[in-house]
């Protein structure tokens, strides 16, 4: 897993120390929530209020680029072992892997980050995005956040990764001083439901019949050639997948 910033960015609440694996109380109503049944529910699912102060006053001008989906909350709904609990405001902060929350997005409320059950997701134009444990194109078994793109024999996902460099001072007059920048970039991951198992796919035809099981290689092989499928983008993958979900 990452390691958080020093110095300034530690104070942004980037990770918040404590995570909660919460369970949705028996009773929703319970817990004395000003927003009713929903909100006593999403309460028992959000981690620990982190200090939003340091949050508003950290500025993101100070680097290029940012560690966040989007600098703004949006709305979104929060389902439990896929059943709606309430509407709230997610921000993803996608160089630490958490999604910061915000149940009203008033300027001075506290913001609290969404624990990591992987029971727990959000909606994100459509699509849910939770946490699950997977293995990068390294062979190394990561934890994150994906956002299923599609389901079915193959489930295919999305995930936003942010890498941080750091930034170096001006050597001299004449040379100028490089910020810190955030860089985004973008995975895919395919689900093999009888391994038991979420692999990252590289978009390449090569990549992912090395991923399918042995028995239907070679079918895939000839469905991609017939077919001129060159795997480059995730409208390939959802090509491919119309056969795959059909073996």
């Amino acid at each position: 897993m990452k390691k958080l910033f020093t110095l300034a960015l530690t104070f942004c609440a980037f990770g918040i120390s404590a995570q909660y694996s919460g369970q949705i109380a028996s009773n929703l109503s319970a817990g004395g929530s000003s927003v009713g049944d929903a909100g006593a529910a999403i309460q028992n699912l959000l981690g620990p209020i982190s200090d939003a102060y340091k949050k508003r006053t950290f500025s993101l001008e100070e680097f290029q680029g940012s560690p966040y989906t989007s600098n703004e909350f949006k709305p979104t709904k929060l389902s439990y072992k896929d059943e709606v609990v309430g509407n709230l405001y997610y921000r993803y902060n996608a160089y630490n892997e958490e999604i910061e929350i915000k149940q009203q997005n008033l300027e001075n409320e506290g913001i609290r980050a969404l624990g990591r059950d992987k029971d727990i997701s959000i909606d994100i134009n459509g699509k849910p995005m939770s946490f699950k444990t997977f293995i990068d194109k390294k062979g190394s078994t990561q934890n994150g956040y994906l956002t299923k793109l599609s389901d079915g024999k193959f489930p295919f996902y999305k995930r936003t990764d942010v890498k941080y460099t750091e930034g170096q001072k001006a050597q001299n007059s004449f040379v100028k001083a490089i910020p810190a920048r955030f860089s985004k970039f973008t995975e895919y991951y395919l689900e093999l439901k009888d391994a038991n198992r979420i692999d990252e796919l590289e978009l390449s035809n090569r990549k992912l019949i090395k991923l399918v099981p042995n028995d239907i290689k070679e079918g895939l092989k000839a469905y991609l050639k017939e077919n001129k499928i060159r795997i480059n983008d995730e409208e390939d993958v959802f090509l491919a997948l119309e056969y795959l979900n059909q073996e």
